[in-house]
């Protein structure tokens, strides 16, 4: 079986200057954990739900404490409200921010010609759970793990 076989035709796709908001609300709504970024008509780049939720990482409390003295005691809600702080400004930041800032390139491709073994093979070397199928310098398509596994067991490909 070759990817063709097993990929999603015509993928959404979402555009570099596109906010990190819109994107996540498309993937919300399609119910799908990656997108293929495009500058124009080329792929520039592919944001999945990892790449949006690493803007969420904030810096928790200390860990090199050993006993908390009566001032380190009164400093950690202090911290705390810190920490609640900078995750709200995170939460701000997303939606002025241009996907383009976050999505991961180069882009990891396929060719549609190629065995589902080796899309299988390059998903697990690179720890990806899909790949943009290019043909022509075009992208037509996207591969993720689920579309191989229900092709080989004889499902439709959603």
């Amino acid at each position: 079986m070759i990817v063709r076989d097993a990929m999603t035709k015509d993928p959404v796709t979402c555009q570099a200057k596109d906010s990190i908001a819109d994107v996540a609300g498309i993937m919300r709504s399609r119910k799908i954990g990656g997108i293929p970024i495009l500058d124009e008509d080329k792929l520039a780049g592919i944001v999945t739900e990892t790449d949006i939720l690493k803007l969420l990482k904030t810096k928790g409390p200390s860990d090199d404490l050993w006993l908390p003295s009566p001032l380190e005691i009164i400093e950690l809600p202090v911290r705390e409200f810190i920490n609640w702080e900078n995750t709200k400004k995170a939460l701000t930041d997303i939606r002025e921010k241009k996907i383009a800032d976050i999505m991961s390139k180069p882009v990891i491709t396929i060719s549609p010609g190629d065995d589902i073994e080796i899309a299988a093979q390059r998903m697990l070397e690179k720890k990806i759970d899909r790949l943009c199928v290019m043909e022509n310098d075009r992208l037509v398509g996207i591969i993720t793990r689920q579309d191989i596994v229900w092709s080989l067991a004889g499902g439709k490909n959603a």
